[in-house]
């Protein structure tokens, strides 16, 4: 599941945009992890913790029972090493109510977009690196 899928089931909303008691601006909502096997993945991680998955396509499958919504991703690079401009390592993605606000509360800290605010199904998010180059993402579900 993308963010703002399936997993927003079950949350009340308070009108203001976050979800009650889980989905909160600047708050750690979504995890995502490269995978060099889709399928050995989903098998491994069913089979040792009880997850369960959800196919997008056949380059991504988002996982719950979890304890926290996330996902895989097939990666092509090094897993767990800087690799270029290939991501190698996890993806902690933040939840924003208002994602424009977020994107220039983000630059005025002094960390660099690396892919500006784009869709996908559930919702839009843009990925930024921090003073460290650690690269995470924010999300919303709610249009601008």
């Amino acid at each position: 599941m993308k963010p703002g899928t399936a997993g927003i089931a079950g949350k009340i909303s308070d009108g203001s945009g976050a979800c009650s008691g889980m989905r909160k601006t600047g708050k750690i909502d979504y995890v995502e992890f490269p995978a060099s096997d889709m399928e050995v993945t989903k098998a491994f991680y069913t089979k040792a913790f009880g997850w369960r998955f959800t196919d997008y396509g056949a380059e991504y499958a988002a996982f719950s029972d979890a304890g926290l919504d996330g996902g895989f991703f097939i990666s092509t690079g090094p897993i767990g090493r800087a690799s270029g401009d290939v991501m190698s390592g996890a993806l902690v993605v933040l939840y924003s109510s208002d994602l424009e606000a977020t994107k220039a509360k983000v630059e005025q800290a002094g960390g660099t977009i690396t892919k500006p605010v784009f869709s996908f199904p559930g919702g839009r998010r843009f990925h930024f690196e921090d003073p460290n180059r650690n690269e995470l993402a924010v999300w919303s579900d709610l249009a601008p």
